[in-house]
């Protein structure tokens, strides 16, 4: 075959060369006619039988050529045309991509593109291989030849290309072929999707344009539904497309853009499973929507006990939005519940009954127009790819049962501390004991005081100890110890002998004098230890104290609960399209000195985006860049690239490279198909065939000028 493959290459070098001298034999010959020698049919053909090209042709001894006798048929076009695909043939058959590409190029030189199944076979055998250099290869012809001949490319030969170029992390052109695809209404199949999906969203950017993908084809999907056509079944997505590009999104940071997609799976009937619930309740902890995520919680207490470890998750991020609005009451109810919750008997059901759906409403209850979210919480993909565990921080699960970690304790504490309510702490803890049964002396409430006392909260530490003690609750007395010995290095003696004179009522002392206590402690040194040593039960708390001066700390930076107050008004009064009442919350902000945050800016300029109104976004934007300005807020890449499609909308050209420039000074990914895209729906035909020179006004210069530099960006023809 090597032979034979040395044979083929030596003939088409012979035949190119024959070529490229006939074609300069071709143009002496037409240069030198004149019209009477053109009527002489002797004179043409003793110039076309010149035996230079045609000995040369009868020297390449291989069977393909076949040198005709009449002397006015060029005997190597044919030959050539052949020996060039024989070799492109047999080079695609032995896996040599180098020949194989080369050969092409001087096919396609020649004579143009080969047939459909020789392009298809070299798109697929580029596509097999696992270097980047030929997948490119591969990305750029199919670019090619869809802009010059698009019938040759068979939607399998894409499939496996967009799929090799997401298997080597090459997401920018594996979304080029995806989007090509869709502009011909193509996807490709679902499991075959789900794989290109799956490598895409292991990268930011990756993860960014799968997003964006995602909505171009629900996007198609419903336009094809508003016509009613057969075909939008064939490109809709399924549950586990979005819970790939939804758990990315969370992964990544993508708030809003998650908060986009979850909007568009009722808008195309795609219903959410158990890993969709999770990943839903992750992003409106990220967007600060605990309204929209507390109407879950009624369909999931009901779940089986089988799925307690799956919706830890979802718990975690409730409470946490809890603490975030700084809602304690709801933080304890919800703790309650979560102890009670694996004895209710309504979640003992029987394994064969079929999943129950339910619909959820996104955004308030009270909203003619919301959309609906279809789920179902028992329904767990059986091939899912996910992760059950997530983060740990608030809830975890011990036993099949739920129980809180130390930050969510510390959590719990500082706020009723901060609020003054060490009563309603004391009658949570004696509650929390009740539920969990704890036996030991104390139980987690000892450990609640210990750590109380070595943050140096003391006077907390010994109210929590009366409110256990009017309450009959028993605590050891190393406990009591630990609270005496740090009055007594805090030389608080007034405070110390009341707690003597209480160890005392209860027995702890009865046979010891003040003197030999006080001893006792000041020599003790291991007593202030002893919180580290013993071993708690239920909730298990021996690094409470830590978790204590680590949220302390962290309360110092935390966002204040009104400003998430604030912005769920105005995502609720932009869901509504009240645009002035939302205003007013906003201007709240500037009233009270508060800066507002990213996800407030957003909620905004999706409550203009709704209206269309783009100018007041440019307005915004104002705002937006002084805060930016000031060092007081970081921009992220969902309200960036919001910011640059409605401008595009709007018209707002300068604007549009405005926040581009700032998008390039950070290193972000600009995705200029999509962007590109925007702009020819809205503005396909603008100033096309206006020059600078003939423009009226200086304005209309200046916008011609920002036009032609996105044009140029951009690659718009």
């Amino acid at each position: 075959m090597a032979l034979s493959l040395r044979k083929v290459t030596s003939a088409t070098k012979s035949c190119l060369f024959v070529r490229q001298l006939t074609s300069i034999r071709w143009k002496t010959v037409l240069s030198s006619f004149d019209h009477k020698s053109l009527s002489d049919r002797n004179y043409f053909q003793r110039v076309i039988g010149s035996d230079v090209p045609h000995k040369m042709c009868q020297n390449v001894s291989l069977q393909h050529f076949s040198i005709s006798s009449q002397p006015e048929s060029i005997c190597w076009e044919g030959s050539c045309h052949a020996v060039l695909l024989r070799k492109l043939e047999i080079a695609l058959k032995d896996h040599q991509l180098d020949e194989a590409w080369e050969t092409f190029k001087d096919f396609k030189r020649l004579y143009g593109f080969p047939s459909h199944s020789l392009v298809s076979r070299l798109i697929t055998e580029l596509s097999y291989s696992s270097h980047s250099h030929w997948l490119q290869k591969a990305c750029d012809l199919v670019n090619l030849i869809l802009k010059e001949k698009s019938d040759l490319i068979h939607s399998y030969s894409l499939d496996k290309l967009s799929l090799s170029l997401s298997r080597g992390q090459m997401p920018i052109p594996a979304s080029m072929i995806l989007r090509l695809m869709l502009e011909k209404g193509n996807v490709p199949q679902l499991n075959v999707l789900r794989l290109i999906i799956l490598h895409m969203v292991k990268t930011e950017i990756g993860t960014h344009l799968a997003s964006n993908y995602l909505v171009q084809i629900c996007d198609h999907f419903l336009l094809l539904s508003a016509r009613k056509s057969n075909h939008a079944k064939l490109i809709k997505p399924d549950t586990m497309i979005f819970n790939l590009v939804l758990d990315a999104c969370v992964t990544f940071g993508s708030s809003f853009k998650g908060q986009q997609i979850i909007e568009l799976m009722p808008q195309v009937g795609v219903s959410a499973d158990a890993h969709s619930i999770t990943i839903i309740a992750q992003i409106h902890e990220m967007n600060g929507q605990r309204d929209d995520l507390k109407k879950f919680k009624g369909h999931i207490d009901q779940v089986p006990v089988q799925l307690v470890r799956h919706y830890r998750q979802f718990y975690d991020s409730l409470l946490s939005l809890h603490f975030k609005f700084n809602d304690i009451d709801g933080a304890a109810r919800l703790v309650l519940d979560l102890c009670r919750i694996r004895e209710s008997p309504s979640i003992q059901k029987d394994r064969n009954d079929s999943p129950k759906t339910f619909l959820v409403p996104i955004g308030s209850y009270h909203l003619r127009e919301g959309l609906k979210i279809q789920i179902v919480p028992e329904l767990v993909q059986k091939d899912s790819v996910f992760k059950m565990d997530g983060k740990q921080e608030l809830v975890l699960v011990s036993n099949e049962k739920y129980v809180l970690s130390n930050k969510a304790l510390a959590k719990l504490i500082i706020a009723y501390k901060r609020d003054g309510q060490i009563g309603e702490l004391s009658r949570l803890m004696l509650d929390l004991q009740k539920e969990l049964g704890t036996l030991e002396r104390g139980g987690f409430i000892c450990d609640v005081i210990n750590a109380c006392i070595r943050v140096g909260w003391l006077e907390t530490a010994h109210d929590i100890l009366d409110d256990m003690e009017l309450a009959g609750a028993s605590i050891g007395s190393s406990t009591y110890m630990s609270l005496l010995t740090a009055y007594y290095e805090g030389k608080m003696i007034r405070e110390a002998k009341a707690l003597l004179k209480q160890m005392r009522k209860t027995g702890l002392i009865a046979d010891l004098s003040d003197e030999m206590v006080m001893t006792t402690c000041l020599s003790d040194v291991l007593d202030k230890n002893r919180m580290h040593t013993r071993t708690s039960t239920s909730i298990g708390k021996s690094g409470l104290a830590e978790c204590l001066v680590r949220e302390i700390k962290k309360q110092e930076k935390a966002i204040r609960p009104v400003v998430y107050e604030f912005n769920s008004s105005i995502y609720f009064f932009c869901k509504a399209k009240m645009i002035d009442d939302a205003l007013r919350i906003y201007r709240r902000f500037q009233e009270m000195k508060i800066q507002p945050t990213v996800q407030t800016f957003i909620i905004l300029a999706y409550g203009y985006s709704c209206l269309n109104m783009y100018r007041e976004i440019t307005i915004l934007w104002g705002d937006i860049k002084r805060s930016m300005e000031s060092g007081s807020l970081v921009l992220c890449r969902d309200l960036y690239e919001f910011l640059v499609l409605n401008f595009l909308r709007g018209g707002y050209f300068e604007r549009v490279m405005e926040v581009i420039r700032y998008m390039k000074e950070q290193n972000m990914y600009c995705d200029k198909w999509m962007y590109k895209s925007e702009f020819l729906k809205f503005h396909k035909g603008l100033y096309r065939n206006l020059k600078a020179s003939n423009t009226r006004t200086e304005a209309q210069s200046e916008r011609l000028e920002y036009v032609e530099a996105f044009r140029k960006w951009a690659g718009v023809n």
